[in-house]
């Protein structure tokens, strides 16, 4: 259908996107939520910032035996200069550099010589944002707003203090199930399908990252507190190819929405 010139289109409404920036913050007008936008160098895809993973230079030397500064990851985008954007899976990042892509489309941003990919950024990127889920966790935890314990879990749940749940990936599923169901009680869902999210760290991992033994199942009980561990359990999930994750398997959702319990954690 042919758009009268007088009227507006979606593309005119969304303000150009970096994909690349110097901390300089671009946000879409008129959009409920406005907030920073990024565009992936690999795909094009514009996504929120914090759904995105910032790549940056690294010291002169950081290459090793090569002089030129080595790309790696800015999990937290805190790096000082230039840094660029990636919203893709691990394999995908795996498969843009091996075909030069990811090369190509730094060379774009990047003034100087080309920078240094090292072979093992994949796995860096993967370490980064699984560490800032868990320095997340551990900081969420000492303020008060994650509860762990099964039977605390099932009382908060069954009293709709809950805002979000999660369990470790080696966690039984007879208890996983019953405190879905305690929440599911707690928020008037029963039927609906509504489960914490299976984390892509066991008890061991888990318990490291809340300064506690024996940590299987962990809650929140702050909504904000939600929304944060949500964006990164999102965008970690999104790197390992596991959105939407929940404990009884990966579920349908996408990028930015998450599984059942993020869905929770962004209702008004």
């Amino acid at each position: 259908m042919r758009t009268p010139s007088n009227e507006t289109v979606a593309s005119d409404i969304v303000e150009k996107v970096p994909e690349f920036d110097e901390g300089t913050v671009t946000r879409r007008s008129g959009a409920r939520g406005d907030g920073p936008m990024r565009k992936c160098v690999i795909t094009g895809r514009i996504a929120p910032r914090e759904s995105l993973l910032r790549l940056a230079l690294g010291p002169q030397g950081s290459a090793g035996s090569d002089d030129r500064p080595a790309v790696l990851p800015d999990a937290h985008a805190k790096a000082p200069g230039r840094g660029a954007w990636i919203g893709v899976t691990r394999a995908e990042l795996e498969e843009a550099i091996a075909k030069g892509h990811l090369k190509g489309a730094l060379a774009r941003g990047f003034k100087g010589p080309p920078p240094v990919i090292p072979a093992e950024l994949p796995e860096l990127a993967e370490q980064a944002l699984l560490r800032a889920l868990t320095d997340r966790l551990g900081i969420e935890y000492r303020s008060g707003n994650v509860l762990a314990g099964s039977d605390r879990i099932a009382e908060a749940a069954r009293a709709g203090k809950v805002w979000w749940l999660g369990h470790a990936s080696d966690a039984g599923g007879d208890g996983s199930r019953r405190l879905d169901q305690a929440w599911r009680v707690g928020e008037d869902k029963e039927g609906s399908g509504m489960a914490g999210e299976s984390l892509p760290l066991d008890r061991a991992g888990l318990s490291v990252a809340l300064g506690r033994d024996n940590t299987v199942h962990l809650a929140l009980i702050d909504r904000a507190a939600a929304g944060r561990v949500s964006t990164l359990l999102a965008r970690l999930n999104h790197y390992l190819g596991q959105d939407g994750a929940t404990a009884d398997g990966p579920g349908n959702a996408g990028l930015e929405s998450g599984g059942p319990a993020a869905q929770r954690a962004s209702e008004p």
